[in-house]
């Protein structure tokens, strides 16, 4: 039952580097870029985790995607966000084009912070860029020992159901239930099947789909990720239904945010100015009770019978194990993306 979005390591194409000079090495390549080394080693650092824990489209593998909107002007390596004003337990903050990663954790720090004072915490976040990874800030909340809850939305990459334009945005959500022992329990999906993150690392690894995924040119369903990408017609999840919950995402985080649509995000030449949603619980609401209850659930869950006699898991289960291997035996990186990340890394030792 796992439904983090991880993805395979088995191709050739695939090495592994020691987290730690993955960290440096992006950094390096951030400091070149205007960051200064805290900024530049916090936001490495929250991108090779995503690769870490196993989820490489939304870590390295979007890292030169990430310096692409830093070069264009798209994202603002300096920029930090600016609180515009409060309603009780609700904040709207400006996030003023800086990088997603680092307003997202700060966003989602505040709605943290608002939680302990008032039970629960809200933060809107407008004018910001891509945070990479919805589940990173889900989990920031659970290892607070706080419910978490996070939604962002996009520019239009998901066709409405029963159409062949891209209106929606595959708006990713997150959502993480703390344990004592830290294995928290953590949703994080796209409104797509696939996120586009996915279908690029599917190709990169010469793979195709374990399931079909959306629509090849022709107008029919198909697990080539190739497809897909060029046909820009992605599976909702839950076909209607996930159609449906990506519009009512996007029209949540414009309206807690004051900001932009996915609409309004469509019109310009890339997608930045995104809203985003951050939502906190207080640690009040978890007593030995209300513990027993989630430890009840999964014991429950994960009992239930299966046609080939494996373990049910739940959500994010396998989150700590993947972290502990691949810190001991290196982080799975694309040889191909890695490559051009150390070629970037080492222009200011040229240029010195």
């Amino acid at each position: 039952m796992e439904t983090d979005d991880k993805e395979t390591e088995h191709s050739p194409a695939v090495i592994r580097v020691p987290f730690q000079r993955l960290c440096e090495t992006m950094c390096r390549c951030l400091i070149l870029r205007g960051f200064t080394q805290d900024r530049g080693a916090r936001c490495a650092a929250i991108i090779a985790e995503n690769s870490l824990v196993g989820v490489p489209s939304h870590g390295v593998n979007r890292f030169l995607r990430f310096i692409e909107g830093i070069e264009r002007g798209w994202v603002d390596p300096r920029s930090s966000p600016h609180r515009l004003g409060s309603h009780g337990a609700l904040e709207q903050w400006d996030g003023r084009l800086g990088p997603g990663p680092l307003n997202a954790e700060f966003a989602m720090q505040r709605a943290l912070e608002i939680a302990s004072a008032q039970g629960v915490g809200c933060v809107g976040l407008r004018n910001t860029n891509h945070w990479l990874r919805a589940g990173t800030y889900a989990w920031q909340a659970a290892q607070a020992g706080s419910l978490g809850l996070c939604f962002t939305n996009t520019e239009p990459n998901l066709p409405p159901w029963g159409s062949t334009e891209a209106k929606l945005g595959n708006n990713p959500i997150a959502v993480a239930v703390p344990r004592a022992d830290g294995r928290h329990v953590m949703f994080d999906g796209a409104m797509s099947q696939f996120s586009y993150g996915a279908l690029e690392t599917a190709i990169l690894e010469g793979r195709q789909l374990p399931v079909p995924g959306g629509f090849d040119r022709l107008g029919a369903i198909t697990t080539d990720p190739n497809e897909i990408i060029s046909s820009r017609r992605p599976l909702p999840i839950g076909y209607w239904k996930g159609s449906g919950l990506a519009l009512v995402l996007d029209l949540v985080s414009a309206l807690v945010s004051g900001g932009q649509s996915s609409a309004m995000i469509g019109q310009q030449e890339a997608e930045y100015g995104v809203s985003q949603v951050f939502l906190a619980f207080g640690t009040q609401i978890l007593t030995v009770r209300t513990r027993a209850v989630v430890e009840e659930t999964l014991h429950d869950l994960c009992r239930a019978q299966t046609d080939d006699g494996r373990h049910v898991t739940y959500p994010g289960e396998r989150i700590a194990e993947r972290r502990q291997t691949n810190m001991r035996t290196g982080v799975p990186v694309s040889a191909q993306v890695w490559g051009e990340i150390t070629r970037l890394a080492s222009q200011g030792e040229v240029a010195g």
